[in-house]
């Protein structure tokens, strides 16, 4: 980190972002307008929107794998200019080398950093115990179920210690019983590593049981439509705080806030 920035810096900055596409036949699309966001340091956001909004949008600019058309995007503290080593990112699809075993996915974070193997694996053996796979480190990913492949990208991802951590729509393709499962699972990790979470997802009850604010982005072209605080207490377990009252009145809150722009979308 900069010493120069201070601590009180937010994580992730969106001031007055637009951003729009040209297509190969020449039309253009807003994804992004005049979009302002504030992340703080430690802090879990999610954000929800109808969907083609522009949600995963926010997340590329993030990353710097896309250039804001209007506007600055800082991480903190410096506007993005390219791929940042401390950004973490966790994909709908499995990011695993299907070639390799748990171990070797897992370590292949460190050494590209340039760890050696021993201290790579090491390490290694350390998260996949903590993900609960450690009876599957020398499995390879076809022979795991999605929930443990999911186990395995995050071990991939809090391996490097992420200062943020980039999440989009990571646990969709699960059933239910093991999506609340990896919920907690990413919850419990999340509060060991005190680094800040964007979470992207269209499950609106996922959002509100991981997440110390909800942003509501509207329809196409997206800008913030609303941020709500989720003032349930921590540590949460998201199989039980949804039948909270405070949990249901959120849900439904926001619900009445975001159906119009799905009914717009």
């Amino acid at each position: 980190m900069n010493p120069s920035v201070s601590r009180d810096t937010p994580a992730i900055e969106f001031n007055h972002v637009s951003c729009r596409f040209i297509s190969p036949d020449g039309k253009a699309t807003v994804a992004l307008r005049d979009f302002t966001m504030s992340v703080a340091r430690g802090e879990f956001v999610a954000v929800v929107g109808p969907t083609g909004c522009g949600k995963s949008t926010t997340l590329s600019l993030i990353t710097g794998l896309l250039k804001p058309t209007v506007g600055e995007v800082r991480v903190m503290g410096v506007p993005v200019s390219g791929i940042d080593p401390r950004i973490g990112f966790v994909f709908q699809n499995d990011a695993v080398f299907p070639w390799r075993n748990v171990i070797d996915n897992v370590a292949a974070g460190p050494m590209f950093r340039g760890q050696s193997k021993q201290a790579a694996h090491e390490l290694a053996r350390e998260w996949i115990r903590r993900v609960g796979l450690d009876k599957f480190a020398h499995h390879y990913p076809h022979q795991l179920s999605g929930g443990m492949r999911k186990r395995v990208a995050l071990a991939q991802t809090f391996i490097n210690r992420p200062e943020i951590l980039l999440m989009d729509e990571p646990f969709s393709a699960l059933d239910m019983q093991t999506r609340t499962l990896m919920q907690d699972e990413l919850l419990q990790l999340w509060a060991g590593n005190a680094g800040s979470v964007v979470f992207v997802t269209h499950d609106l009850e996922e959002a509100i049981a991981l997440a110390d604010r909800v942003f509501v982005l509207s329809a196409r072209p997206a800008t913030l439509k609303r941020v709500y605080n989720i003032d349930l207490p921590r540590p949460r377990i998201t199989s039980e705080v949804r039948y909270e009252q405070r949990f249901i009145d959120l849900s439904r809150e926001i619900w009445a806030d975001l159906r119009e722009e799905v009914q717009i979308g």
